[in-house]
């Protein structure tokens, strides 16, 4: 992990940790802070900007400071462990964040 990830909370290194280890998941789950406007498509864009086909990761530095995105992944974290499907996770972020604003779009 980046240096400035190292030294954030570990509420924010968790999230960072999850979406790197989770991005079939997480590219499924959209982010409702607003950041569609500087192109994220989903909640994983919040923390990785791209993955090289050689594996390597560039981190996208926006989760850092936004509360709304860890939120979200901390409670896709908790809704998975809690046996909660991708569905209903789904359904869970849209109703409790749709009050933040519009949804990312996701792109497969």
């Amino acid at each position: 992990m980046p240096a400035e990830v190292q030294d954030s909370p570990v509420s924010v290194q968790e999230a960072y940790r999850f979406a790197v280890a989770n991005p079939d998941v997480m590219k499924q789950i959209p982010c409702y802070c607003g950041c569609g406007a500087i192109g994220h498509t989903s909640n994983y864009a919040c923390y990785v900007k791209e993955v090289s086909l050689s594996g390597n990761i560039t981190f996208d530095t926006h989760a850092l400071g936004c509360s709304i995105c860890v939120d979200i992944t901390q409670d896709v974290m908790r809704l998975q462990q809690n046996g909660k499907s991708l569905e209903e996770i789904q359904g869970i972020i849209d109703q409790t964040y749709s009050k933040y604003g519009s949804p990312t779009s996701l792109s497969q």
